[in-house]
Parts: structure tokens; C-alpha cells; sequence
């Protein structure tokens, strides 16, 4: 537990935590612990005489601030894929993509020919108000060019505190001369659920990542499709957790939660067997017991593939597609102190309801189903996956996978897993796997 509360002072004062590392170990270590301790700190005198003679010696001056975040990324980056230094800046990225709320104007844009294309404007946010229109280019931020910046520089620029304004120049197809546009910045959120009714008797239900929104998401989700299909004619729901890339811990629980009457949801296993945690669903399944679908492929990964294992340990869903990413590991966000961004640190492995790890395997659908590629993209629609990441975390010994199919048709009628779901939840196709049966084997 001393190694743990090192780690929590560190963030807040870097002197003391220190002290404490140094002193008290020697006190109640044997030997050879004291022995290991002490070559530990000869490293450290190494690290401390190669930093001191790169600063005196190396051809130009060099910046310390960047030697030491350079030496650090170089410590995480030996340890697995996940673990990483955050500076500052992506520190307040990183929080305000988890948060899925920011100061913005509420436009989903994409780069053409160096100008900012709209996709679309998001109902009810600043630009949807102003008349921003999809398929606008915006060519100016304000007085400044957006000719030349990235699209990420130009993100930056639109985002801000709200109640601030900005003004865009606009080209629109049809209108002869620019449009300018002044805008207030509202707090936008990021909608990582959108739902349909496909017909009138099934209910489709697409999450992108997991961040602080996604279970009020899912619950508006199963409000708008309520409101649409009557609960007597709903046949069940089309989980799609495709290609997304997972998120935070407590929403992949949760949004588990929604479909679970009672049982484990994941567990997750540290270093020490004292940091194991289990998590529980508690009573009240928010489908009323309906039918479940969930479709996963190579690129549903971490969060995904918890609420994917969850509900197929459970025999609560039928899983459809292809061989998930397999990132069976939890990172924790540890706070470095103020203006020293944070540690993205590799800390657990978690495991679904029936003691699976995942990791570097993925989870292996009920139903297998290949999407037919166009030949021109056929390169590039297998995912890799977690074993194929070097210095990834070992997973079961002989059952690691690489990769799997990760491709989406853009239309919905030639999505073959979809149609297929579709069809199972309609009985129009009939499969041993659905409804799931308790007494079937979890695919391994």
C-alpha cells in the first residue's frame, strides 16, 4: 500500500513523495530487497549522469522541459501500448473528449482541398441556428485564413469558452458571394448514441465511444424508439458497438447494467490479488426482457468489448460479426500536478462474467459474418488488433489472434450483419444461436 500512496503524493508534492519512496522501504525490506532497492537507485544515478552530460556536452543547447518528457515516453512506451505521458494540453483533450460536452459552435466538419467542409450541423446547437448548412466550406475563422491550418488546428480555433463569439466566412454552391456568419459558443455535447426504428418492430441502437454521455444516450435511445414502435409490435433492439474504440470503465458498466436483471458485469485484476474489483448489474433490465443483437467486428475494442462479453456471458445477447479488437486492459488517469498534464498508466486486466480475459484475443462472435469489400478497399479493412501491437500485454498462452474484418457497407441494405439481425429479431432467419440458450458454450 506505501508504493500506492507514493504514487497519490507524487501529484501533489513531488519532494515528499520522494522522501517517502527512499526512506521507508530500507526500514522494513530483508536483504535482498534492500539490495534491489538499492540497484534501483544506482539506475537512477545513471539516468541522473547521462541527463547532466547530454546538457553539457550535446551540440546545441537543449531544452530540459523536453528531455525529461522525452525520457519519460520512452519509460511508458517500454511498458505496453495503452500506457502514455499526457502533457498539459493533452490532458485537457483527453478530458474533454471523455466529459463529451465542450465550448463549441456544434458543426461535424471534414477537410477538402484545404478548406473546412461541413458534414452537418448538429440540431439545436449555435450553427444549426445561424443556418450553417452541410456541404458549406468555410473559408475564413474570424479574420484568418483557415487555408493552411489542419483540421485539428481548425477545431481548436471554432471551440472555445461559452458565450464567446466567432465569425465564419462561408462559400455555399448556389450564393455568389461569401456568407458571413457571427456565432455564440454554446456547450455543445458529443452524441456518442443515435438510434432508428427499422420498420415498425425493431429498434437500432449505434454507439461510437463511450464517454460521460453514453448512458443518458442510451436511455433517450430507448425513449425515441418507444415513442416510435409500441412495445407490443417491438421484436427487440440491434445493439452496433462497430468500430467503436471503447472509452471509459463506468459507462461500458452501466450501459451493461441497462440490458442485466442481476449478475457480474467485468471484474478487473491488478498487480496485487487485494486490488481485484467486481462489478454487479442491479435489478432492473430497461428493454423489459426484449430480444438482443449486439454486432461487434475488428475494430470494437476495450469499453465495447466489456459490454459485448458481459451480455454474451449472460446469455442475454446474440453476438454478430466479426473477431473483436482484444484490448483486455483498464488504464488509470493519474493527475501529475497542475501544468504537468497527467500518466495514462496501464493498471489491471479486466475479464468477463464467465473469467475470460480478452486480452490480445477478443471476443469471438455467435454468429460469424464477413461483410463483402469493394476490391479497392479490400487493403484496408482488417483491423490488426491487440496482438499484433508490439509490447502489447501477453494474453492466454496459444490463443492470441490478429485482427479481424473491420469493414462497414455504407448503406444499410447491403450491411450484411445488420440485415442479419434484423432478420433473427423478425424470424424471417433462423440460427441455433438465437435466442442465446444458457446451456450453449461461450465461444472462446
Amino acid at each position: 500500500m506505501m508504493r500506492k500512496t507514493s504514487l497519490i503524493l507524487l501529484g501533489a508534492a513531488s519532494g515528499a513523495a520522494l522522501t517517502l519512496m527512499a526512506v521507508q522501504p530500507h526500514l522494513m525490506l530483508g536483504g535482498s530487497a534492500r539490495a534491489a532497492v538499492a540497484d534501483t537507485y544506482r539506475q537512477l544515478n545513471l539516468f541522473g549522469d547521462v541527463f547532466e552530460r547530454v546538457r553539457a556536452d550535446y551540440v546545441e543547447k537543449p531544452d530540459d522541459g523536453k528531455l525529461i518528457e522525452t525520457a519519460i515516453n520512452g519509460m511508458l512506451a517500454g511498458l505496453d501500448p495503452h500506457s502514455s505521458y499526457m502533457d498539459s494540453k493533452s490532458f485537457r483533450d483527453m478530458q474533454v473528449q471523455t466529459r463529451g460536452e465542450f465550448g463549441g459552435l456544434g458543426i461535424e466538419v471534414t477537410m477538402e482541398d484545404g478548406l473546412i467542409k461541413v458534414v452537418a450541423p448538429i440540431d439545436e446547437t449555435p450553427a444549426a441556428k445561424a443556418g450553417v448548412l452541410a456541404n458549406d466550406l468555410i473559408t475564413k475563422l474570424d479574420e484568418d485564413q483557415v487555408q493552411g491550418l489542419t483540421l485539428n488546428q481548425a477545431v481548436e480555433k471554432m471551440r472555445g469558452a461559452v458565450n464567446t463569439k466567432i465569425k465564419l466566412t462561408i462559400m455555399r454552391k448556389g450564393v455568389d458571394k461569401p456568407l458571413e456568419l457571427t456565432l455564440t459558443r454554446d456547450v455543445i455535447r458529443v452524441r456518442s448514441v443515435r438510434s432508428s426504428a427499422e420498420g415498425d418492430d425493431v429498434g437500432y441502437i449505434r454507439m461510437s465511444q463511450f464517454n460521460e454521455q453514453t448512458t443518458e444516450g442510451l436511455k433517450k435511445a430507448f425513449s425515441d424508439i418507444g415513442a416510435k414502435i409500441s412495445d407490443d409490435k417491438l421484436k427487440g433492439y440491434v445493439l452496433d458497438l462497430r468500430n467503436n474504440p471503447g472509452g471509459l470503465l463506468d459507462q461500458a458498466i452501466s450501459v451493461s447494467d441497462a440490458f442485466l436483471q442481476k449478475g457480474e458485469i467485468v471484474s478487473t485484476r491488478g498487480r496485487n490479488a487485494e486490488e481485484t474489483q467486481r462489478f454487479n448489474a442491479k435489478a432492473g433490465d430497461l428493454t423489459k426482457n426484449k430480444p438482443i443483437i449486439v454486432l461487434i467486428n475488428g475494430g470494437s475494442a476495450s469499453a465495447s468489448e466489456i459490454v459485448a462479453g458481459a451480455l454474451q456471458d449472460h446469455r442475454r445477447a446474440t453476438v454478430i460479426g466479426t473477431r473483436s479488437f482484444g484490448k483486455g486492459s483498464v488504464q488509470t488517469i493519474i493527475p501529475l500536478g497542475s501544468g504537468n498534464g497527467a500518466l495514462r498508466l496501464t493498471t489491471a486486466r479486466y475479464f468477463t462474467p464467465s473469467g475470460r480475459s480478452i486480452q490480445a484475443k477478443g471476443i469471438t462472435p455467435d454468429i460469424e459474418v464477413l461483410q463483402d469489400v469493394p476490391d479497392d478497399l479490400k487493403a484496408k479493412t482488417d483491423t490488426k488488433g491487440e496482438a499484433s501491437l508490439r509490447g502489447h500485454l501477453k494474453g492466454d498462452a496459444g490463443k492470441e489472434q490478429t485482427g479481424s474484418q473491420s469493414y462497414i457497407p455504407p448503406e444499410a441494405k447491403n450491411d450484411k450483419a445488420l440485415q442479419m439481425a434484423i432478420d433473427l429479431l423478425r424470424g424471417v432467419q433462423v440460427n441455433s444461436a438465437f435466442p442465446p440458450n444458457a446451456k450453449t458454450p461461450v465461444p472462446n
